[in-house]
């Protein structure tokens, strides 16, 4: 199953911007894919359309190379074949989780019924529990019977918008990864909304960054970190700082000047003003080094300190460092940058 969305625009009325605004990208079979973004950039929008439960004014939506929606019209939800998840679980008090389960099985027979009912319970490990309510689950087993109920009628694409939004950090990341097995045993096209940037590199395949109605980039995690596309998904993706700089031609190099020194960039690079993205584990801490900032402040992390340093300039940076390296606020230390990959966009 493959779902390709293609210039996807929706607008509601009295509103001045789009809510999704020129967005395509490609879902492949058996992929997972994340949107992630701020609240109010369109993510949960663009999932519901996918479902259809949102109109479209122009571009088009394909399931499995079926048109499913555009301008011209659009194929009724209940007829997409989708499964949806949604953050409060939506699951009917006053039926069992067999029932829940059972719930969207009404045209199976009773022993299939029964059969697919155990093994979707299987898949989530709530196997034992058919007879049980909700009220007597906890919030973890209540996000499984959901993700079972969705997964029982055999969906094409599962939609899951933030599944795990009220369940605690520890288990939100043990059910993210154990989602993921079980998505990946069933063979189960998937989309999910996050804005937790962990969550969505634990689920995604591939990971799409919205802004204001807008696809920013749609590539895997180590892309969206390590080659971000444009100066949001930068500032988006990961901790990290711009510093002035400036990218001059000597001796046959490309450099860019900084003031953290100067860095090596391809020969094709524009030359003039720029600002350059520092990571915090693009600076290394050396007693040794000749550029000494000033701690501004410490976050202990367990294995590192996370350390807000201060140029002479004035500028700040952030650093790992591993947590033997106890340092005080006030104290100077050398660091230097060490970048695999220099990020930078015109000033």
């Amino acid at each position: 199953m493959t779902v390709a969305v293609s210039q996807l625009h929706i607008a509601y009325p009295r509103q001045r911007t789009s809510a999704i605004d020129g967005v395509s990208f490609c879902l492949e079979q058996g992929q997972m894919g994340v949107l992630i973004g701020p609240s109010g950039c369109g993510k949960s929008t663009l999932l519901r359309a996918i479902a259809g439960l949102e109109p479209v004014q122009s571009g088009s939506i394909h399931i499995n190379h079926a048109l499913v929606g555009s301008a011209q019209g659009q194929l009724p939800a209940e007829h997409r074949r989708v499964g949806m998840v949604f953050q409060d679980y939506a699951l009917f008090p006053h039926l069992s989780v067999a029932r829940n389960v059972a719930f969207g099985l009404n045209s199976w027979s009773d022993a299939t019924k029964r059969s697919r009912v155990a093994e979707v319970l299987e898949w989530v490990g709530l196997q034992g529990i058919e007879h049980r309510y909700p009220h007597e689950l906890s919030g973890g087993q209540q996000q499984r019977v959901a993700l079972a109920r969705a997964l029982a009628p055999r969906p094409q694409l599962l939609l899951l918008d933030e599944p795990f939004s009220n369940l605690d950090v520890d288990l939100r990341e043990r059910l993210a990864k154990e989602v993921r097995l079980i998505l990946k045993q069933a063979q189960t096209t998937a989309l999910f909304v996050t804005h937790d940037q962990m969550e969505a590199f634990a689920l995604g395949d591939v990971i799409g960054v919205m802004s204001q109605g807008r696809l920013e980039q749609w590539s895997d995690a180590y892309t969206l970190y390590h080659e971000p596309a444009t100066r949001f998904v930068a500032d988006f993706i990961g901790p990290g700082v711009f510093l002035p700089g400036k990218v001059v031609a000597q001796a046959g190099l490309t450099l860019v000047l900084t003031a953290l020194g100067a860095l090596g960039v391809p020969s094709q690079t524009a030359l003039g003003e720029c600002d350059v993205l520092f990571r915090a584990d693009d600076i290394v801490h050396d007693d040794h080094a000749p550029l000494q900032v000033v701690i501004q402040e410490k976050s202990f992390r367990g294995s590192e300190f996370l350390y807000t340093l201060q140029l002479a300039s004035g500028e700040t940076l952030l650093a790992h460092v591993p947590s033997h390296h106890d340092h005080h606020v006030g104290e100077a230390i050398g660091i230097r940058a060490e970048l695999d990959h220099v990020v930078m966009f015109a000033r």
